[in-house]
């Protein structure tokens, strides 16, 4: 099996959005960054692909079974952080062990006490004490902790700050060291993202505009920055996108197709992102 996650045409349409054909592979031993602004169908995906609710069609498959017909083992196979901690708040981390053990058959009490310890959580304090950053490292923790082969997380380091997100990211790096495992991440922060994700996703209004191999992405792409007079005799077929000020053009644009005797710069994710939804189209 070469991916954990196949997700084929889905759709889910509601009165004032629909998602439209969605399809993706997350491949064994990576990490899938999955972007777009909100309301664009990041969390109603990730619902969809845990069967929270309904697809209206389309195929899902977890570990090359079809996601709705998942026996009690693979489902503990699945870990799942959303952006919000939603233990009680008057447990503490210690009697999460207690809950968990009833829940998971696999749960791993010492690999979650050696992940307390490692992340510097107190066991005994109750949770409405923790701050949100230490809340999240806890849903990851317990997230870590009963086997899970694919991690599925929503907004997981949305509102930590730096140094608890590379904490975070740094886990996320471990996790894929055993190469059966992966993880599917929706975040609005790219550049963590680009520090961990190997292949990116983006979602707008309901469509996958892209989802490649991040590398690959890099190396495609290039920003090519002129005079409004030059613009004019760039082949516009070519042109993915731009945008304009008073004194300058600046285009999205393939390498291969840049023209003889122009520059282009390295575009970041976030700047195709940005070209292929917001910036002009050219005639």
């Amino acid at each position: 099996m070469e991916n954990v996650l196949e997700v084929r045409k889905l759709r889910k349409k509601y009165d004032s959005f629909e998602l439209q054909d969605i399809s993706l592979d997350l491949p064994r031993g990576s990490i899938m960054g999955f972007v777009g602004q909100n309301g664009a169908g990041k969390t109603t995906a990730i619902k969809l692909i845990l069967n929270l609710i309904r697809a209206d069609a389309g195929e899902i498959k977890i570990f090359g079974e079809k996601h709705n017909a998942l026996d009690r083992k693979l489902k503990e196979q699945i870990g799942v952080v959303f952006d919000e901690c939603n233990f009680p708040e008057y447990l503490t981390a210690k009697d999460i062990i207690l809950v968990m053990k009833n829940i998971y058959r696999s749960f791993q009490v010492e690999r979650f006490d050696k992940l307390l310890d490692s992340l510097k959580l107190p066991k005994n304090k109750p949770i409405k004490e923790f701050s949100r950053g230490m809340k999240m490292k806890l849903s990851i923790a317990v997230a870590l902790s009963h086997g899970a082969k694919l991690l599925i997380l929503d907004e997981p380091t949305s509102g930590l700050d730096p140094i608890v997100r590379d904490e975070v990211l740094d886990l996320f790096l471990e996790f894929i060291q055993d190469e059966d495992c992966a993880i599917l991440v929706s975040s609005h922060i790219i550049s963590d993202l680009e520090k961990v994700a190997d292949y990116i996703t983006f979602i707008h209004e309901g469509k996958i505009i892209f989802s490649e191999n991040k590398d690959r992405l890099l190396e495609e792409y290039g920003v090519l920055k002129c005079s409004h007079h030059d613009f004019e005799q760039i082949d516009k077929t070519k042109v993915l996108g731009y945008r304009e000020n008073q004194f300058s053009v600046a285009a999205l644009i393939r390498k291969k197709d840049v023209p003889k005797g122009f520059l282009v710069e390295q575009a970041s994710i976030e700047e195709i992102m940005l070209f292929m939804t917001r910036g002009e189209r050219a005639s």
